[in-house]
């Protein structure tokens, strides 16, 4: 029985070691990308924080919007194939205007006036924590499989751990029983 305590943790730390070395830059790249993530809204420079208005419902029209978006010479959108999206938020009276650019214009639903342009890094990060960014097949194929080995990794930790612990545990009980 200690033999096999013995080889299983000899072989978990084997797989632990090696597993770690493998996925350690994937790793690092989620963590990293994640941290940004869970501070975006504090963080201005990842994403925009968003304004408020007086405008309780939204009136402006699909042309009304593109037209005050195209005056906006930093976020170079002219035409509905250049935005992404547009995020309606009746509660706070604003229309955001996000570009495929990652321009993000915020406009007062009700009379269309800029509320803020600002460069809006979330996506980038967004897509960078899943593997997107760096080839279409890398969130798929590198990713899914990293995520798979941390999932052993941490397992053979366990494993590590608990057979440390009963070892330790076996010991302390067996010099007990000597000294009885």
């Amino acid at each position: 029985m200690k033999e096999m305590s013995i080889n299983l943790r000899k072989l978990s730390r084997n797989i632990h070691l090696w597993v770690s070395l493998v996925i350690f830059l994937p790793v690092v790249i989620v963590i990293g990308s994640g941290l940004l993530l869970q501070v975006k809204k504090e963080v201005d420079w990842i994403q925009p924080p968003t304004q408020q208005s007086n405008s309780p419902t939204p009136t402006l029209s699909f042309e009304r919007i593109l037209s005050v978006v195209q005056q906006v010479p930093q976020a170079d959108l002219n035409t509905w194939q250049d935005i992404d999206r547009l995020d309606v938020r009746p509660n706070k009276g604003i229309i955001k205007v996000r570009g495929k650019n990652h321009w993000e214009i915020q406009l007062d639903s009700q009379t269309g006036e800029v509320l803020q342009v600002a460069y809006r890094r979330t996506d980038t990060i967004e897509a960078i924590h899943d593997g997107s960014w760096f080839f279409a097949a890398a969130k798929l194929w590198v990713f899914l499989p990293v995520a798979v080995l941390l999932f052993i990794l941490w397992i053979s930790g366990l494993i590590m751990l608990f057979t440390t612990l009963k070892s330790k545990y076996l010991k302390q009980h067996y010099r007990s029983q000597r000294e009885d």
